[in-house]
């Protein structure tokens, strides 16, 4: 395939719709981002070399250029010393070295043509290529993105497998043995000699201000 075929079909390709269509656009447009880079690299290279034949062309019409006058002052040279035979032959050089001249500019034409159209297929063919890096970006994002929503996912399912939730009651149930094993160890101990006199104390202020409610109503009713 020809780097003109190549950058034709690139230019024309419709990226999105190539991805849309890939089994694995993310390898896809890896591949793609390669052959581009590839493709503009050629492309370039082919650009310089047009410019650099132009300007050889330039050289040498500068050079025909000066021959066209040289002969032309040797033709009136020629006539002056009255050697016609030799002004014809002179003009006749000049003649040849003009029809060089045409010959070299129609080539110069067609290598502007040619510089101009590599100009513009590096111009596109660059937005094609950072279109699709800017698609790759966003692929790789997407695919690390559903990566950890599945791992999420899957860590979720195994959380809610019978298995899972039977450890998390075998766990409930040891701690609910654990806390009324603790209520036991002071279940139907006789409360010490300091714990008593404690009791005695706290009756006797309940008593305390049992008498002293009685004792307002008591002046309330009186009241």
């Amino acid at each position: 395939m020809g780097i003109f075929t190549r950058v034709r079909d690139i230019i024309s390709s419709n990226i999105n719709s190539m991805l849309d269509k890939a089994e694995d656009p993310e390898k896809l447009v890896k591949l793609m981002i390669g052959e581009m880079e590839d493709t503009l690299v050629e492309v370039k290279a082919s650009c310089a070399g047009a410019m650099a034949a132009k300007k050889k062309l330039q050289r040498e019409t500068d050079e025909v250029r000066r021959r066209v006058d040289e002969w032309a002052g040797k033709a009136e040279l020629a006539v002056k010393k009255g050697r016609e035979d030799l002004a014809r032959e002179a003009l006749l050089e000049k003649r040849r070295f003009n029809e060089r001249i045409t010959t070299l500019n129609t080539e110069m034409t067609q290598c502007d043509a040619l510089v101009e159209q590599y100009q513009a297929d590096i111009l596109q063919l660059e937005d094609k290529l950072t279109a699709a890096r800017e698609r790759q970006r966003m692929l790789v994002q997407r695919h690390i993105h559903a990566r950890q929503k599945r791992r999420a996912q899957s860590d979720i399912r195994r959380v809610e497998t019978s298995a899972a939730m039977a450890r998390f009651d075998t766990f409930e149930h040891r701690i609910e043995r654990m806390e009324a094993e603790a209520d036991l160890v002071n279940y139907g101990r006789k409360p010490s000699l300091e714990d008593e006199f404690h009791n005695l104390s706290l009756d006797d202020d309940i008593e305390k201000e049992l008498e002293a409610i009685k004792a307002r109503g008591q002046e309330q009713d009186k009241a």
